[in-house]
């Protein structure tokens, strides 16, 4: 096979060795060119949600494939964008009126911080410009999201491009409250400053598979309400299902002022994303004054067979049993994961809905940390596609995943101390 001129995303191509060549998805398992196949234990990286190429999402892009491929949504709009933003708001928690497109999660945490900071704006309270973040946090990789992300080996040569924000502690389980008290406080002390608060909903993806209780999401919310400061939910991983519920901040009873979502959207068919938000922000901006404009746009924003994807995933989710099939997951997590822990050589078991996670008991336990792509290499070997962050391994499968495949996981994770020779 000839050198590949592609550059793939956070791969060290020094150490990397030759990339995996997929030919089809189908169900739980991706099969490779060599005649191998893999269990997608990872819904490749959190993007497949039923499962590769469920039927009624494929015969939504082909048929909508036919009809409209690509149009500019300034001035125009479409069927497919039309029903999914109706359907979006309907699955949403409640206030949410408005869903602003784009094309990734990224862009989709970009349109939140530029729709608060615009909103203040056009309320004349631009002194209203400081963004609070949880520790660890991580939110994408273009400029705005990194800048509310934690920050570190991902983005320290690009640090004189990122803007200041105010970081609150992640809530540790046993010491929420000083959690809780550093946003009071920050929210106290610069009434006139603070304009938003983002979070990830629960569990904190990329920082570790970190998890916290919805109580402490509630609190966070009522003080953002009591300080009036915006509530931005980053659901990018933790909608469509991930955390146990369609959204993660209705299992804990939150109704967000602006939300993000994106990556299982589509299903995992195609790149789409959205921003919803109240009404209020859209009124900020609406006016005969043209220098109110929400000034943010992507080429592919509203794509036409991205949102008909989206709406037939849409569609899936109220006409088969999704939610059963994420109780059974998280059942099996339940049964199975405690039996994990009881080898001394693992730590700090931990699981939200669909999503397990599990440290290894080392030394080094830095995203840089050696013990993960030496996993990920013997995972592979073994047919099963996770990919650990540093001593972090984590499951984060599609809803079509059966105990056989689950168990077949667990198997193979059983085995990662060894590999390591713990």
């Amino acid at each position: 096979m000839r050198t590949s001129p592609i550059w793939h995303p956070f791969t060290q191509h020094a150490l990397a060795g030759e990339m995996l060549a997929v030919e089809r998805g189908e169900g739980a398992y991706l099969h490779l060119t060599n005649g191998k196949r893999l269990l997608d234990a990872i819904a490749s990286w959190w993007v497949v949600t039923h499962g590769h190429g469920h039927p009624a999402i494929r015969a939504a892009v082909q048929a909508q494939a036919e009809k409209l491929d690509q149009v500019i949504f300034a001035g125009f709009t479409h069927e497919p964008a039309e029903n999914l933003a109706r359907a979006l708001i309907d699955l949403s928690p409640e206030g949410l009126t408005r869903v602003f497109y784009s094309d990734s999660g990224s862009t989709a945490v970009e349109v939140a911080l530029k729709m608060a900071l615009g909103y203040w704006h056009n309320r004349g309270a631009s002194t209203r410009k400081r963004i609070v973040t949880m520790e660890h946090a991580y939110h994408g990789d273009t400029i705005g999201a990194m800048s509310v992300g934690a920050r570190g080996v991902f983005n320290r040569a690009y640090e004189p491009l990122l803007f200041r924000v105010d970081t609150i502690p992640f809530p540790e389980q046993g010491d929420e409250q000083r959690t809780l008290d550093a946003l009071a406080k920050l929210c106290s002390d610069a009434p006139d400053e603070i304009a938003a608060l983002i979070v990830e909903p629960l569990v904190l993806g990329a920082g570790g598979m970190l998890m916290y209780g919805g109580g402490v999401l509630r609190e966070m919310k009522r003080i953002c309400e009591a300080h009036d400061v915006v509530f931005i939910a980053d659901e990018v991983m933790t909608g469509w299902g991930r955390s146990g519920t369609l959204f993660a901040c209705q299992q804990a009873g939150v109704a967000p002022d602006i939300l993000c979502t994106a990556k299982g959207i589509t299903g995992g068919f195609l790149p789409l994303s959205a921003t919803l938000c109240q009404e209020r922000f859209f009124a900020a901006h609406y006016s005969t004054d043209r220098s109110r404009t929400f000034f943010h746009s992507s080429s592919y924003a509203a794509n036409p067979i991205a949102c008909a994807a989206a709406y037939a995933n849409a569609r899936v989710w109220a006409e088969e049993p999704v939610q059963d099939r994420i109780a059974a997951i998280a059942a099996f997590h339940a049964r199975r994961l405690p039996r994990l822990a009881e080898d001394g050589r693992f730590v700090n078991p931990r699981r939200t809905g669909t999503i397990a996670a599990i440290d290894l008991r080392i030394g080094d336990r830095g995203y840089l940390s050696d013990a993960g792509p030496r996993l990920y290499r013997h995972f592979i070997e073994h047919g099963v596609l996770l990919r650990p962050l540093g001593n972090t391994i984590y499951i984060l499968p599609p809803y079509c995943v059966g105990d056989a495949d689950l168990e077949e996981i667990y198997d193979v994770i059983s085995s990662a101390p060894d590999v390591l020779g713990l």
